[in-house]
């Protein structure tokens, strides 16, 4: 970016505007392809965010490679080229789906595919222990993106983590620390300029802290302003959200047409979003620089650019829009820059961002949201103060900060964490009370109007998540009332013919195992065991040619290994086509008892629908057993699994609910027209 923004520079400085314009859309649209190329083809997973699917991971949804080497390598490029293609996209997001790669990696024992892979690390291939890594590098990810160690655990905590336990505190802070004092040492050297145009700044990457110490000030008359600021954020997060989803549904249907419309998608993006960044300025106009620099230039690290201007002068436009996201979002947070901005500017640079930021999100590419979130509230902040104007008496820059932390709360609903990651971002300690209720106020708002952004793309992407709440006409119900069959089991002793059958024609992962006559006087439920499991046994062919137990003398120990039944990598799915079986065998039987969960977790289906949710999240299960109340049927009646919780699938059964009162807080026209009408 930072070479493409020079040779611009130039090009504009001896008036060759047209090939600047060339240069500049040329570039953005290779950068953007080649981005879009790798991850339609090499891995698809690697699309987007990433914060969604670590999101939902550690929720219990394990989907498809979204931790595989290949999803972590087209991460790292991709989002290079795509933040570099001056589309407005961040990288905070993809940092954090990068540290959950590599901490998945290592959880998984490494990559035998690609020779990368220690014994040690098999210690860690059970799925607490991944979850728990994987947690750690996502929190790693933010410290890195951000240079918040703080934030990082706390943005963890708050936002990814659906079970945390007292010891991944000190674990993530120690992981975020190493971050620090590993970028502290790359900035260092970076300082000296072995780096090219990295490393300019230090640790904090937003400093409002060191300049203008008289401006860091705020009065009791100040509030109400503050309250309006978190009232409007919240209101534009809440509509931002509502436009990118109903975007992404139209991207999503252009991207399922083939890999061919995912790139002209990406295409049109690049092009309109070159054509916006670089023709808009033009009708901006020019000002006299502040402090004129050497060779007719605004000096002032990059806070300025020329542009089209005569020397001594600079484009405001130019100078937010022509220049990558941390340096725009640096020239709005300076303090005593009153002057700077003109307000025509400001507005047509905010509505070109909010704009932008909804188009850019959807293409194939590796992109983040937080950043374009911070900026476009940055620029909000500023516009507001300029409309104040003498009615408040804060500085432009420090409104600029809080109108970040509005729109943010407005959009991704982070109180606790969003608020130290702007501190440890600007350094500033004078503002955290106001941070604090703006962030407050923008959430509650917003929270009445629709869910969290990263909330409805998982809902989007059809990632069953689950809430930590039970919805309240969950309490009307019993688990008996959304289990739905047929309900697939296996004797203790099955005939292998009748397991290969079950594995091909369902995709169930774990199936009752019930003891019958002649191993027990009546049915009873003996455990649950699961398909991969059932996959280890046919292909260690342990049959027996009659129905009949393993003698007493049968050691699972000389035949198995604990590996052969360690949970395999990400997208990694052994698959009953893999195995093959002559006639004879299927005519064998397999003893399921020493392979089976005995101590399965198992509810009477009379139980509260509420409470069985509480009992299958606080837990971390993937199934839940239902057993009868009377004991002269079948001994189970059905099995849990998340989407037996989905309210997709409980009102679909009950499709009465739908017009109950058991909803949440939601502002609706009706409502809204009944209320003022």
């Amino acid at each position: 970016a930072g070479f493409k923004h020079a040779a611009v520079s130039s090009l504009m400085d001896s008036s060759s505007y047209w090939t600047a314009f060339w240069v500049f859309a040329g570039a953005n649209l290779a950068l953007l392809l080649f981005a879009s190329a790798i991850t339609a083809s090499v891995s698809p997973a690697a699309g987007g965010s990433g914060i969604p699917e670590v999101k939902a991971y550690l929720n219990g949804v394990d989907a498809p490679n979204i931790f595989s080497l290949r999803t972590f390598a087209v991460k790292v490029i991709g989002n290079i080229a795509a933040v570099s293609s001056s589309l407005h996209v961040g990288k905070a997001g993809p940092m954090v789906h990068t540290g959950a790669c590599i901490a998945a990696i290592f959880g998984q024992g490494g990559s035998r595919r690609y020779g990368l892979t220690w014994r040690w690390l098999r210690y860690f291939k059970n799925d607490r222990d991944r979850r728990d890594l994987v947690t750690i590098g996502a929190g790693a990810g933010v410290s890195a993106a951000f240079r918040a160690p703080v934030g990082g655990v706390l943005f963890a905590l708050e936002s990814l983590s659906s079970w945390w336990r007292s010891a991944l505190i000190w674990r993530s802070f120690f992981t975020t620390a190493v971050v620090a004092v590993v970028l502290r040492l790359f900035v260092e050297l970076c300082g000296t300029g072995r780096c090219g145009m990295f490393g300019k700044g230090g640790l904090i990457m937003y400093d409002v802290s060191t300049l203008f110490e008289d401006l860091m000030t705020y009065h009791l008359k100040d509030i109400p302003i503050v309250v309006l600021i978190g009232v409007i954020g919240a209101v534009l997060g809440a509509f931002y959200n509502f436009l990118m989803m109903q975007v992404l549904r139209v991207y999503s249907v252009v991207n399922e047409r083939g890999r061919a419309h995912k790139l002209l998608l990406a295409a049109a993006v690049s092009v309109l979003t070159s054509c916006c960044v670089f023709g808009m300025p033009w009708f901006a106009p020019c000002r006299p620089c502040p402090v004129a620099g050497p060779n007719g230039a605004c000096g002032s690290l990059n806070k300025f650019r020329r542009f089209h201007c005569p020397p001594d002068h600079y484009n405001d436009l130019a100078s937010l829009m022509l220049n990558i996201n941390d340096d725009a979002i640096r020239n709005l947070y300076a303090t005593g820059t009153n002057d700077v901005y003109h307000p025509g500017s400001m507005l047509a640079f905010f509505l070109a961002s909010y704009a932008l930021g909804v188009l850019s999100y959807g293409v194939v590419a590796p992109s983040g949201l937080f950043v374009p979130i911070i900026l476009t509230g940055a620029t909000y902040g500023r516009l507001v103060a300029m409309l104040l104007g003498r009615h408040s008496g804060l500085d432009h820059g420090l409104v600029a900060i809080l109108g970040s932390a509005s729109f943010l709360g407005g959009t991704l609903r982070m109180t606790v964490s969003v608020c130290v990651i702007i501190v440890e971002l600007t350094n500033n300690l004078l503002l955290l009370p106001l941070v604090m209720l703006v962030l407050l106020i923008s959430k509650t708002v917003a929270d009445s109007f629709n869910a969290s952004i990263y909330d409805l793309i998982m809902r989007l992407k059809g990632l069953p998540y689950l809430d930590g709440h039970a919805e309240p006409y969950m309490r009307q119900l019993s688990v008996g009332d959304v289990v739905v069959g047929p309900l697939r089991s296996f004797n203790g002793v099955e005939k292998v013919g009748h397991i290969m059958h079950v594995l091909r024609t369902t995709g169930h992962h774990a199936f009752p195992v019930i003891d019958e006559p002649p191993f027990s006087t009546a049915p009873v439920l003996y455990g649950l065991v699961l398909r991969a499991h059932l996959l280890v046994l046919l292909r260690k062919r342990e049959f027996l040619p009659a129905q009949e137990r393993y003698p007493k003398e049968y050691s699972i120990a000389a035949r198995f290994e604990a590996q052969d039944f360690d949970k395999r990598g990400s997208g990694k799915q052994d698959t009953v086509d893999g195995v093959e079986l002559s006639p004879e065998e299927m005519e064998m039987y397999v003893d399921l008892h020493p392979f089976t969960n005995a101590s399965p977790y198992t509810v009477v289906e009379t139980m509260s629908l509420a409470k069985a949710l509480v009992l299958f999240r606080e837990v971390g299960l993937r199934h839940l057993l239902v057993v009868p109340k009377a004991c002269d049927r079948s001994p189970v009646v059905g099995i849990l699994t998340r989407h037996d919780f989905m309210p997709e699938h409980i009102l679909g059964l009950h499709p009465v609910l739908l017009g109950g009162k058991w909803k949440r807080l939601r502002w609706h026209k009706a409502a809204v027209a009944k209320m003022f009408g």
